[in-house]
């Protein structure tokens, strides 16, 4: 197998559901990623090694993106900034089990942690969204969806 199919083999999903997260479209977040892996060959010779894989495939995904939709003519302004462990925590979610023990720890998060969590993955709320639901700004509300998914990958990395 060549490094370019071990490549795709191992991040194609981790792209798509980056895209996925980004549009909400099947079939867009399959395209944007398909090319995604090309413009990554053409480019693999740029790639500094010493950083994470996937994060520089999600920079070349979110510029295609933008680029689509430049060409398209479609507004970007409500395009949600989605992290690496984003896609790590949808990741690990996927099975039932594991579901049941992300909700386990939610359950136990302290509000606000819990309710901001809930409203931007299961709500799909953008920040600013849910800073005027509890009165705060939108950066309030990055925050502390980001210090909640924090504490839910500690304790699901204490449990494993």
């Amino acid at each position: 197998m060549s490094d370019i199919e071990e490549l795709y083999r191992l991040y194609f999903r981790d792209v798509f559901l980056y895209m996925r997260g980004i549009c909400r479209d099947e079939i867009i977040s399959e395209e944007i990623a398909q090319e995604t892996f090309f413009k990554a060959i053409s480019g693999i010779e740029s790639f500094d090694h010493k950083k994470d894989i996937r994060a520089w495939l999600f920079t070349i995904a979110k510029n295609t993106y933008f680029t689509h939709c430049r060409k398209k003519n479609i507004s970007t302004d409500d395009v949600p900034e989605i992290a690496v462990s984003d896609v790590i925590l949808t990741d690990r979610i996927e099975n039932e089990e594991q579901a049941m023990t992300v909700h386990k720890i939610l359950h136990k998060l302290d509000d606000p942690y819990k309710e901001v969590f809930n409203l931007r993955v299961f709500g799909e709320l953008s920040y600013e969204k849910i800073g005027i639901i509890f009165g705060k700004s939108p950066e309030w509300a990055r925050v502390t969806y980001f210090r909640a998914k924090k504490k839910i990958i500690e304790k699901l990395e204490n449990n494993n």
